[in-house]
């Protein structure tokens, strides 16, 4: 672990920035992956899911960049949709800056960062309100997909919607209750040793995409808890390469 990287991220400004470094720049246009970490909506772990996603995807030659989005109280819907909105804009019209190919960019997220990422392909409070073209590919990493009580992270919850939300409110934040058949393909994951985000979590979200015949592939591996990045030594060791190459595959 990268003991600076997690003190940035720790002491890091409560404000939207993209960082852009790990963009490939050899001349050639390679896919984009654009990462989501979490952190409970209470800071962005770049430390942990995105930088080294980051650099391992960059030896699968794909660019990748990373978004750190508002948390805390300024974490508030549609706060950090707008924030990953405004990343993707600006990666996908800087064709100069970024080569990059915005016909098969993906969006990945973890925990709460995945339940951003989550929310990205809903008709909700996706890209079609904000006049993007649909990822080609989610890729979500234990993620916080309803925001109901008995099944979310506390934290979260509190943060994006807050603590005394209704239950249509929680319905409206729910992702597997805003799934259509027009949601991205997905890659998704999680351990069934997660005590931090229950795995029915992604039960039902699994549940969700199967129900809307969405293309998906949901893995959930044993004895694996949570915020584990990459998960090098776990039974979920390699899924970030299995998750990339799914994302990248000819139908």
């Amino acid at each position: 672990m990268n003991v600076f990287q997690m003190l940035y991220d720790f002491a890091r400004p409560n404000r939207y920035k993209l960082v852009d470094k790990y963009i490939l720049r050899d001349g050639k246009t390679h896919p984009l992956a654009i990462l989501c970490p979490g952190g409970g909506h209470t800071m962005v772990c770049s430390f942990a899911e995105g930088v080294p996603f980051a650099k391992k995807l960059n030896e699968m030659g794909i660019s990748a960049a990373i978004v750190y989005y508002r948390v805390r109280k300024k974490a508030a819907y549609p706060a950090v949709q707008e924030d990953l909105a405004k990343a993707v804009k600006t990666l996908l019209d800087n064709s100069e800056k970024y080569p990059v190919d915005p016909a098969s960019y993906s969006v990945w997220g973890s925990s709460a960062g995945g339940h951003l990422a989550a929310s990205f392909g809903t008709e909700t409070m996706g890209y079609k309100n904000y006049g993007l073209p649909a990822p080609a590919c989610l890729v979500l990493a234990y993620p916080v997909i309803s925001m109901h009580k008995e099944l979310t992270y506390k934290q979260s919850r509190k943060y994006f919607i807050g603590e005394n939300a209704d239950e249509k409110r929680e319905s409206f934040a729910s992702i597997d209750e805003n799934v259509t058949a027009s949601y991205p393909k997905t890659y998704l994951w999680c351990g069934d040793a997660d005590r931090t985000v229950p795995p029915e979590n992604s039960k039902r979200m699994d549940a969700a995409l199967t129900k809307a015949n969405v293309r998906h592939r949901f893995r959930i591996f044993p004895g694996v808890g949570h915020g584990l990045g990459l998960a090098a030594g776990t039974s979920a060791e390699g899924w970030i390469e299995e998750a990339a190459a799914f994302w990248l595959e000819t139908e």
